[in-house]
Protein backbone atom coordinates (compact mmCIF):
# COMPACT_ATOMS: atom_id res chain seq x y z
CA UNK A 1 0.00 0.00 0.00
CA UNK A 2 0.93 3.86 -0.65
CA UNK A 3 -0.81 5.72 1.55
CA UNK A 4 0.86 9.24 1.74
CA UNK A 5 1.93 10.67 5.15
CA UNK A 6 2.01 14.76 5.51
CA UNK A 7 4.73 15.95 7.64
CA UNK A 8 5.00 19.48 6.75
CA UNK A 9 1.99 20.68 9.26
CA UNK A 10 4.18 19.05 12.11
CA UNK A 11 7.56 20.71 11.96
CA UNK A 12 8.92 24.27 10.03
CA UNK A 13 10.76 23.65 6.93
CA UNK A 14 12.69 25.70 4.68
CA UNK A 15 10.96 26.34 0.80
CA UNK A 16 13.34 23.43 -1.13
CA UNK A 17 13.22 21.21 1.54
CA UNK A 18 9.08 21.55 1.47
CA UNK A 19 9.24 21.28 -2.29
CA UNK A 20 11.23 17.77 -1.47
CA UNK A 21 8.71 16.66 0.27
CA UNK A 22 5.78 18.05 -2.13
CA UNK A 23 7.73 15.89 -4.82
CA UNK A 24 7.83 13.14 -2.54
CA UNK A 25 4.06 12.47 -1.50
CA UNK A 26 3.23 13.54 -5.01
CA UNK A 27 5.42 11.24 -7.20
CA UNK A 28 4.34 8.29 -4.42
CA UNK A 29 0.52 8.77 -6.00
CA UNK A 30 1.77 9.91 -8.93
CA UNK A 31 4.07 7.11 -10.20
CA UNK A 32 1.51 4.06 -9.75
CA UNK A 33 -1.52 6.42 -11.31
CA UNK A 34 1.49 6.95 -14.35
CA UNK A 35 2.24 2.84 -14.83
CA UNK A 36 -1.54 2.35 -14.64
CA UNK A 37 -2.55 4.80 -17.29
CA UNK A 38 -0.06 4.19 -19.71
CA UNK A 39 -1.00 0.28 -19.16
CA UNK A 40 -4.22 1.27 -20.12
CA UNK A 41 -3.22 3.75 -23.05
CA UNK A 42 -0.85 0.75 -24.11
CA UNK A 43 -3.53 -1.49 -24.80
CA UNK A 44 -4.25 0.89 -27.80
CA UNK A 45 -1.25 1.18 -28.72
CA UNK A 46 -1.01 -2.76 -28.87
CA UNK A 47 -4.61 -2.61 -30.78
CA UNK A 48 -2.82 -0.02 -33.56
CA UNK A 49 0.29 -2.36 -34.17
CA UNK A 50 -1.71 -5.16 -34.10
CA UNK A 51 -3.92 -4.05 -36.53
CA UNK A 52 -1.96 -1.80 -38.63
CA UNK A 53 0.34 -5.27 -39.41
CA UNK A 54 -3.12 -6.48 -41.04
CA UNK A 55 -3.50 -3.29 -43.22
CA UNK A 56 -4.13 0.17 -43.72
CA UNK A 57 -7.58 -0.62 -43.45
CA UNK A 58 -7.92 -2.39 -40.44
CA UNK A 59 -5.76 0.73 -39.02
CA UNK A 60 -8.15 3.08 -40.68
CA UNK A 61 -11.15 1.30 -39.16
CA UNK A 62 -9.98 1.14 -35.56
CA UNK A 63 -8.72 5.03 -36.01
CA UNK A 64 -12.10 6.02 -36.80
CA UNK A 65 -13.91 4.21 -33.68
CA UNK A 66 -11.24 5.08 -31.16
CA UNK A 67 -12.33 8.21 -32.65
CA UNK A 68 -16.26 7.78 -31.31
CA UNK A 69 -15.42 5.34 -28.22
CA UNK A 70 -12.57 7.46 -26.78
CA UNK A 71 -14.89 11.16 -26.08
CA UNK A 72 -17.99 8.94 -24.95
CA UNK A 73 -15.45 7.11 -22.81
CA UNK A 74 -13.98 10.53 -21.14
CA UNK A 75 -17.39 11.68 -20.96
CA UNK A 76 -18.51 9.42 -18.54
CA UNK A 77 -15.13 8.39 -16.86
CA UNK A 78 -14.97 12.88 -16.14
CA UNK A 79 -18.12 12.26 -14.89
CA UNK A 80 -17.24 9.90 -12.34
CA UNK A 81 -14.06 11.29 -11.38
CA UNK A 82 -16.37 13.34 -8.74
CA UNK A 83 -15.85 10.44 -6.63
CA UNK A 84 -12.24 11.56 -5.88
CA UNK A 85 -12.28 14.90 -4.70
CA UNK A 86 -15.29 14.13 -2.42
CA UNK A 87 -13.02 11.38 -0.72
CA UNK A 88 -10.00 12.84 -0.55
CA UNK A 89 -11.55 15.84 1.53
CA UNK A 90 -13.08 13.40 3.65
CA UNK A 91 -9.86 11.23 4.14
CA UNK A 92 -8.16 14.48 4.71
CA UNK A 93 -10.57 15.04 7.39
CA UNK A 94 -10.51 11.74 8.81
CA UNK A 95 -14.38 11.24 9.08
CA UNK A 96 -13.94 7.56 7.05
CA UNK A 97 -17.53 6.69 7.52
CA UNK A 98 -18.87 9.17 5.25
CA UNK A 99 -16.83 8.29 2.49
CA UNK A 100 -18.62 4.78 2.08
CA UNK A 101 -22.28 6.15 1.30
CA UNK A 102 -21.09 8.63 -1.21
CA UNK A 103 -19.05 5.75 -2.73
CA UNK A 104 -22.04 3.61 -2.98
CA UNK A 105 -24.23 6.68 -4.50
CA UNK A 106 -21.19 7.35 -7.11
CA UNK A 107 -21.74 3.61 -8.58
CA UNK A 108 -25.56 4.09 -9.37
CA UNK A 109 -24.46 6.94 -11.19
CA UNK A 110 -22.06 4.84 -12.94
CA UNK A 111 -24.65 1.95 -13.73
CA UNK A 112 -27.01 4.93 -15.38
CA UNK A 113 -23.95 6.57 -17.41
CA UNK A 114 -22.30 3.09 -18.18
CA UNK A 115 -25.15 2.07 -19.73
CA UNK A 116 -26.12 5.28 -21.07
CA UNK A 117 -22.24 5.24 -23.18
CA UNK A 118 -22.95 1.95 -23.98
CA UNK A 119 -26.26 3.13 -25.83
CA UNK A 120 -24.34 6.06 -27.51
CA UNK A 121 -21.35 3.54 -29.02
CA UNK A 122 -24.28 1.08 -30.66
CA UNK A 123 -26.31 3.77 -32.33
CA UNK A 124 -22.98 5.48 -33.75
CA UNK A 125 -22.97 4.84 -37.64
CA UNK A 126 -24.90 7.85 -38.54
CA UNK A 127 -22.19 9.66 -37.14
CA UNK A 128 -19.64 8.41 -39.58
CA UNK A 129 -22.63 8.49 -42.47
CA UNK A 130 -22.70 12.29 -41.41
CA UNK A 131 -18.90 13.16 -41.49
CA UNK A 132 -18.49 11.30 -45.01
CA UNK A 133 -16.07 8.75 -43.80
CA UNK A 134 -15.27 6.00 -46.56
CA UNK A 135 -18.11 3.36 -46.86
CA UNK A 136 -15.41 0.38 -46.67
CA UNK A 137 -14.56 1.76 -43.17
CA UNK A 138 -17.96 1.64 -41.83
CA UNK A 139 -18.88 -2.09 -41.42
CA UNK A 140 -15.30 -2.88 -38.90
CA UNK A 141 -15.27 0.63 -37.48
CA UNK A 142 -18.72 -0.52 -36.17
CA UNK A 143 -17.97 -3.74 -35.17
CA UNK A 144 -14.83 -2.39 -33.53
CA UNK A 145 -17.64 -0.24 -31.53
CA UNK A 146 -19.84 -2.95 -30.43
CA UNK A 147 -17.14 -4.83 -29.11
CA UNK A 148 -16.23 -1.58 -26.96
CA UNK A 149 -19.77 -1.02 -26.13
CA UNK A 150 -20.19 -4.14 -24.52
CA UNK A 151 -17.12 -3.48 -22.12
CA UNK A 152 -18.49 0.56 -21.05
CA UNK A 153 -21.16 -0.63 -17.97
CA UNK A 154 -17.67 -3.08 -15.83
CA UNK A 155 -15.59 0.05 -16.86
CA UNK A 156 -17.79 3.06 -15.63
CA UNK A 157 -17.93 0.46 -11.88
CA UNK A 158 -14.60 0.12 -12.01
CA UNK A 159 -13.39 3.64 -12.52
CA UNK A 160 -15.94 4.80 -9.60
CA UNK A 161 -13.93 1.78 -7.17
CA UNK A 162 -10.51 3.37 -8.32
CA UNK A 163 -11.24 7.04 -7.74
CA UNK A 164 -12.49 5.74 -4.14
CA UNK A 165 -8.77 4.33 -3.98
CA UNK A 166 -6.83 6.87 -5.13
CA UNK A 167 -8.59 9.81 -2.80
CA UNK A 168 -7.88 7.53 0.18
CA UNK A 169 -3.97 7.86 -0.91
CA UNK A 170 -4.13 4.14 -2.72
CA UNK A 171 -3.43 3.79 -6.28
CA UNK A 172 -1.15 0.48 -6.15
CA UNK A 173 -4.19 -1.73 -6.72
CA UNK A 174 -5.26 0.68 -10.52
CA UNK A 175 -1.24 0.67 -11.03
CA UNK A 176 -1.10 -3.52 -10.57
CA UNK A 177 -4.71 -4.16 -12.04
CA UNK A 178 -3.59 -2.08 -15.65
CA UNK A 179 -0.69 -4.28 -15.98
CA UNK A 180 -2.19 -7.27 -15.97
CA UNK A 181 -5.04 -6.12 -18.02
CA UNK A 182 -2.37 -4.67 -21.08
CA UNK A 183 -0.83 -8.33 -20.31
CA UNK A 184 -4.51 -10.04 -21.18
CA UNK A 185 -4.98 -7.60 -24.08
CA UNK A 186 -2.91 -8.64 -26.44
CA UNK A 187 -3.64 -12.91 -26.64
CA UNK A 188 -7.21 -12.04 -26.71
CA UNK A 189 -5.91 -9.96 -29.38
CA UNK A 190 -4.07 -12.19 -31.03
CA UNK A 191 -7.09 -14.53 -30.97
CA UNK A 192 -9.44 -12.23 -32.13
CA UNK A 193 -8.02 -10.76 -35.11
CA UNK A 194 -6.88 -13.61 -36.18
CA UNK A 195 -8.94 -15.68 -35.33
CA UNK A 196 -8.20 -19.19 -32.81
CA UNK A 197 -9.96 -21.02 -30.18
CA UNK A 198 -13.12 -20.98 -32.60
CA UNK A 199 -12.92 -17.83 -32.71
CA UNK A 200 -13.62 -16.36 -36.24
CA UNK A 201 -10.72 -14.09 -37.62
CA UNK A 202 -12.45 -10.25 -37.25
CA UNK A 203 -8.93 -8.51 -38.39
CA UNK A 204 -8.46 -4.91 -36.97
CA UNK A 205 -12.38 -4.76 -35.34
CA UNK A 206 -11.26 -8.28 -33.12
CA UNK A 207 -9.53 -5.79 -31.00
CA UNK A 208 -13.10 -4.07 -29.37
CA UNK A 209 -14.27 -7.13 -28.01
CA UNK A 210 -10.71 -8.14 -27.03
CA UNK A 211 -10.78 -4.29 -25.07
CA UNK A 212 -14.75 -4.86 -24.01
CA UNK A 213 -13.55 -8.58 -22.16
CA UNK A 214 -10.61 -6.91 -20.51
CA UNK A 215 -12.95 -4.38 -19.61
CA UNK A 216 -14.73 -6.67 -17.34
CA UNK A 217 -11.50 -8.11 -15.88
CA UNK A 218 -10.58 -4.43 -14.66
CA UNK A 219 -14.09 -4.34 -12.90
CA UNK A 220 -14.47 -7.61 -11.15
CA UNK A 221 -10.72 -7.19 -9.93
CA UNK A 222 -11.40 -3.72 -8.31
CA UNK A 223 -14.34 -5.30 -6.67
CA UNK A 224 -12.53 -8.05 -5.45
CA UNK A 225 -9.56 -5.32 -3.86
CA UNK A 226 -11.67 -2.86 -2.55
CA UNK A 227 -13.95 -5.72 -0.88
CA UNK A 228 -11.71 -7.49 1.18
CA UNK A 229 -8.29 -5.77 1.64
CA UNK A 230 -8.16 -4.22 4.86
CA UNK A 231 -7.26 -0.45 4.01
CA UNK A 232 -10.72 0.17 2.69
CA UNK A 233 -12.58 -1.58 6.03
CA UNK A 234 -13.16 1.90 8.45
CA UNK A 235 -15.10 3.04 4.57
CA UNK A 236 -17.66 0.02 5.55
CA UNK A 237 -18.38 0.16 1.08
CA UNK A 238 -19.75 -3.01 1.18
CA UNK A 239 -21.18 -3.28 4.55
CA UNK A 240 -25.08 -2.06 3.37
CA UNK A 241 -26.95 -1.97 0.29
CA UNK A 242 -28.29 1.68 -0.44
CA UNK A 243 -30.97 2.72 -3.16
CA UNK A 244 -30.28 5.57 -5.36
CA UNK A 245 -30.38 9.06 -3.30
CA UNK A 246 -31.00 12.04 -5.88
CA UNK A 247 -29.21 14.77 -3.22
CA UNK A 248 -26.45 13.05 -3.17
CA UNK A 249 -26.36 11.64 -6.69
CA UNK A 250 -26.82 15.37 -7.69
CA UNK A 251 -24.30 17.23 -5.80
CA UNK A 252 -21.85 14.66 -7.57
CA UNK A 253 -23.04 15.53 -11.22
CA UNK A 254 -22.73 19.14 -10.27
CA UNK A 255 -19.04 18.26 -9.79
CA UNK A 256 -18.67 15.37 -12.39
CA UNK A 257 -20.63 16.56 -15.11
CA UNK A 258 -18.72 19.37 -15.48
CA UNK A 259 -15.59 17.59 -15.28
CA UNK A 260 -17.16 15.10 -17.62
CA UNK A 261 -18.09 18.06 -20.44
CA UNK A 262 -14.48 19.71 -19.75
CA UNK A 263 -12.50 16.28 -20.59
CA UNK A 264 -14.68 15.28 -23.56
CA UNK A 265 -14.25 18.90 -25.01
CA UNK A 266 -10.32 18.25 -25.07
CA UNK A 267 -11.10 14.88 -26.59
CA UNK A 268 -13.60 15.46 -29.14
CA UNK A 269 -11.37 17.79 -31.02
CA UNK A 270 -9.17 15.01 -31.48
CA UNK A 271 -12.17 13.20 -32.39
CA UNK A 272 -13.78 15.63 -34.89
CA UNK A 273 -10.30 15.66 -36.21
CA UNK A 274 -9.89 12.01 -37.36
CA UNK A 275 -13.81 12.44 -38.98
CA UNK A 276 -12.83 15.27 -40.85
CA UNK A 277 -10.03 13.62 -42.01
CA UNK A 278 -11.54 10.38 -42.63
CA UNK A 279 -12.36 11.89 -45.73
CA UNK A 280 -9.12 12.56 -46.83
CA UNK A 281 -8.24 8.02 -47.50
CA UNK A 282 -7.17 5.22 -45.21
CA UNK A 283 -3.28 7.04 -45.31
CA UNK A 284 -3.98 10.12 -44.05
CA UNK A 285 -6.08 8.50 -41.51
CA UNK A 286 -3.41 6.12 -40.27
CA UNK A 287 -0.96 8.60 -39.98
CA UNK A 288 -3.23 10.69 -37.73
CA UNK A 289 -3.71 7.97 -35.77
CA UNK A 290 -0.33 7.26 -35.12
CA UNK A 291 0.38 10.36 -34.16
CA UNK A 292 -2.65 11.10 -32.52
CA UNK A 293 -2.13 7.51 -30.30
CA UNK A 294 1.84 8.43 -29.30
CA UNK A 295 0.45 11.87 -27.59
CA UNK A 296 -1.74 10.31 -26.20
CA UNK A 297 0.97 8.02 -24.82
CA UNK A 298 3.13 10.75 -23.98
CA UNK A 299 0.07 12.55 -21.80
CA UNK A 300 -0.87 9.87 -20.10
CA UNK A 301 2.40 11.20 -17.54
CA UNK A 302 0.90 14.63 -17.19
CA UNK A 303 -2.38 13.34 -17.07
CA UNK A 304 -1.35 11.19 -13.97
CA UNK A 305 0.27 13.94 -12.27
CA UNK A 306 -3.06 16.45 -12.53
CA UNK A 307 -5.23 13.03 -11.17
CA UNK A 308 -2.53 13.10 -8.02
CA UNK A 309 -2.85 16.52 -7.61
CA UNK A 310 -6.27 16.33 -7.29
CA UNK A 311 -6.11 14.06 -4.00
CA UNK A 312 -3.09 16.23 -2.66
CA UNK A 313 -5.34 19.37 -2.97
CA UNK A 314 -8.67 17.94 -1.82
CA UNK A 315 -6.49 15.96 0.98
CA UNK A 316 -4.99 19.46 2.00
CA UNK A 317 -8.51 20.88 2.23
CA UNK A 318 -9.92 18.23 4.09
CA UNK A 319 -7.25 18.70 6.99
CA UNK A 320 -8.03 23.05 6.27
CA UNK A 321 -4.88 23.53 4.87
CA UNK A 322 -5.45 26.06 2.05
CA UNK A 323 -2.17 27.25 1.93
CA UNK A 324 -0.77 23.49 1.57
CA UNK A 325 -3.17 22.80 -1.09
CA UNK A 326 -1.78 26.00 -3.16
CA UNK A 327 1.72 24.29 -2.60
CA UNK A 328 0.98 21.01 -3.90
CA UNK A 329 -0.94 22.85 -7.03
CA UNK A 330 2.23 24.69 -8.25
CA UNK A 331 4.36 21.51 -7.63
CA UNK A 332 2.58 19.47 -9.48
CA UNK A 333 2.35 22.09 -12.72
CA UNK A 334 6.03 22.40 -12.25
CA UNK A 335 6.75 19.00 -12.99
CA UNK A 336 4.78 18.48 -15.50
CA UNK A 337 6.53 21.88 -17.01
CA UNK A 338 9.88 19.93 -16.24
CA UNK A 339 8.43 16.74 -18.43
CA UNK A 340 7.03 18.44 -21.07
CA UNK A 341 10.86 19.66 -22.02
CA UNK A 342 11.66 16.32 -22.14
CA UNK A 343 9.14 14.29 -24.31
CA UNK A 344 8.65 17.39 -26.60
CA UNK A 345 12.70 16.98 -27.07
CA UNK A 346 12.49 13.26 -27.77
CA UNK A 347 9.41 13.46 -30.16
CA UNK A 348 11.65 15.86 -32.15
CA UNK A 349 14.32 13.70 -32.06
CA UNK A 350 12.51 10.56 -33.02
CA UNK A 351 9.76 11.30 -34.62
CA UNK A 352 10.51 9.20 -38.03
CA UNK A 353 11.69 6.39 -35.56
CA UNK A 354 8.56 6.24 -33.50
CA UNK A 355 6.18 5.92 -36.55
CA UNK A 356 8.07 2.78 -38.34
CA UNK A 357 6.97 1.42 -35.01
CA UNK A 358 3.31 1.35 -35.74
CA UNK A 359 3.93 0.85 -40.07
CA UNK A 360 6.31 0.33 -43.02
CA UNK A 361 4.42 1.91 -45.62
CA UNK A 362 6.64 5.16 -46.53
CA UNK A 363 3.73 7.06 -47.15
CA UNK A 364 1.80 6.74 -43.90
CA UNK A 365 5.40 7.41 -42.02
CA UNK A 366 5.81 10.74 -43.45
CA UNK A 367 1.71 11.76 -42.78
CA UNK A 368 2.97 10.43 -39.03
CA UNK A 369 6.00 12.85 -38.57
CA UNK A 370 5.05 15.71 -39.50
CA UNK A 371 1.99 15.44 -36.97
CA UNK A 372 4.17 14.21 -34.30
CA UNK A 373 6.18 17.67 -34.54
CA UNK A 374 2.86 19.66 -33.61
CA UNK A 375 1.93 17.39 -30.94
CA UNK A 376 5.44 18.15 -29.84
CA UNK A 377 5.10 21.53 -29.53
CA UNK A 378 2.02 21.51 -27.70
CA UNK A 379 3.47 19.36 -24.95
CA UNK A 380 3.97 22.97 -22.68
CA UNK A 381 0.49 24.01 -23.12
CA UNK A 382 -0.95 20.25 -22.13
CA UNK A 383 1.09 20.06 -19.31
CA UNK A 384 -0.26 23.35 -17.98
CA UNK A 385 -3.62 22.72 -18.41
CA UNK A 386 -4.15 19.55 -17.56
CA UNK A 387 -2.38 19.72 -14.29
CA UNK A 388 -4.33 23.14 -13.28
CA UNK A 389 -7.47 21.17 -14.40
CA UNK A 390 -6.73 18.58 -11.90
CA UNK A 391 -6.02 20.96 -9.23
CA UNK A 392 -9.42 22.41 -9.64
CA UNK A 393 -11.00 19.77 -9.27
CA UNK A 394 -9.58 19.48 -5.94
CA UNK A 395 -11.12 22.61 -5.33
CA UNK A 396 -14.36 20.99 -6.64
CA UNK A 397 -14.22 24.37 -9.00
CA UNK A 398 -15.19 22.79 -11.96
CA UNK A 399 -17.96 24.93 -13.44
CA UNK A 400 -16.06 27.62 -14.85
CA UNK A 401 -13.73 24.95 -15.66
CA UNK A 402 -15.70 23.31 -18.28
CA UNK A 403 -16.97 27.01 -19.69
CA UNK A 404 -12.92 28.02 -20.28
CA UNK A 405 -12.12 24.93 -21.68
CA UNK A 406 -14.97 24.39 -24.03
CA UNK A 407 -14.37 28.04 -25.31
CA UNK A 408 -10.55 27.24 -25.66
CA UNK A 409 -11.19 24.54 -27.91
CA UNK A 410 -14.17 24.78 -29.28
CA UNK A 411 -14.36 28.77 -29.74
CA UNK A 412 -10.62 29.26 -30.53
CA UNK A 413 -8.82 25.95 -31.54
CA UNK A 414 -11.31 24.30 -33.69
CA UNK A 415 -12.38 27.33 -35.83
CA UNK A 416 -8.54 28.00 -36.41
CA UNK A 417 -7.49 24.33 -37.26
CA UNK A 418 -10.67 24.10 -39.45
CA UNK A 419 -9.98 27.33 -41.28
CA UNK A 420 -6.20 26.53 -41.55
CA UNK A 421 -6.65 23.04 -42.70
CA UNK A 422 -9.36 22.79 -45.05
CA UNK A 423 -10.21 26.36 -46.31
CA UNK A 424 -8.86 29.02 -47.94
CA UNK A 425 -9.68 31.61 -45.59
CA UNK A 426 -6.23 32.16 -44.51
CA UNK A 427 -4.25 31.20 -47.32
CA UNK A 428 -4.02 27.69 -49.02
CA UNK A 429 -5.64 24.57 -47.33
CA UNK A 430 -3.14 22.65 -45.14
CA UNK A 431 -4.90 19.48 -44.31
CA UNK A 432 -4.06 17.28 -41.51
CA UNK A 433 -1.05 20.22 -40.36
CA UNK A 434 -3.78 22.71 -40.30
CA UNK A 435 -6.40 21.00 -38.05
CA UNK A 436 -3.46 20.02 -35.74
CA UNK A 437 -2.03 23.83 -35.24
CA UNK A 438 -5.88 24.82 -34.06
CA UNK A 439 -4.81 22.10 -31.42
CA UNK A 440 -1.64 24.26 -30.44
CA UNK A 441 -3.82 27.40 -30.06
CA UNK A 442 -6.83 25.84 -28.23
CA UNK A 443 -4.43 24.11 -26.09
CA UNK A 444 -2.65 27.30 -25.25
CA UNK A 445 -5.52 29.04 -24.54
CA UNK A 446 -6.74 26.92 -22.49
CA UNK A 447 -3.48 26.41 -19.76
CA UNK A 448 -3.43 30.44 -19.47
CA UNK A 449 -6.89 30.75 -18.84
CA UNK A 450 -7.27 27.57 -16.36
CA UNK A 451 -3.47 28.86 -14.76
CA UNK A 452 -5.30 32.17 -14.21
CA UNK A 453 -8.39 30.28 -12.88
CA UNK A 454 -6.35 28.02 -10.37
CA UNK A 455 -4.68 31.35 -8.90
CA UNK A 456 -8.16 32.83 -8.36
CA UNK A 457 -9.19 30.03 -6.41
CA UNK A 458 -6.46 29.17 -4.44
CA UNK A 459 -6.48 32.81 -3.15
CA UNK A 460 -10.02 32.03 -2.52
CA UNK A 461 -9.79 29.46 -0.52
CA UNK A 462 -7.07 30.73 1.81
CA UNK A 463 -8.88 34.07 2.31
CA UNK A 464 -12.23 32.04 3.54
CA UNK A 465 -9.83 29.70 5.83
CA UNK A 466 -8.13 33.13 7.21
CA UNK A 467 -12.17 34.34 7.66
CA UNK A 468 -13.22 31.08 9.55
CA UNK A 469 -9.94 31.50 11.71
Amino acid sequence: MNSVTDTAATRPLNRPARVRLELKNLFALALPIMIAQLATTAMGFVDAVMAGRVGPRDLAAVALGNSIWVPVFLLMTGTLLATTPKVAQRFGAGTHSEIGPIVRQALWLALVVGLMATGMLIAAEPVLHIMKVDPELIAPCMQYLHGIAAGLPAVAFYHVLRCFSDGMGRTRPAMILGLCALALNIPLNYVFIYGHLGVPAMGGAGCGWATGIVMWFMALGMVAYTRWAPAYQKSELFRRFDWPQWAVIKRLLSIGLPIGIAVFAESSIFAVIALLIGSLGATVVAGHQIALNVSSLVFMIPYSLGMAVTVRVGQALGRNEPREARFAAGVGMGSALAYACLSASMMLLLREHIATIYTTDPTVIHVAAMLIVYSALFQFSDAIQVTAAGALRGYQDTRVTMILTLFAYWGIGLPVGYALGLTDWLGAPSGPSGLWQGLIVGLSCAALMLSIRLTRSARKQIRISRSAG
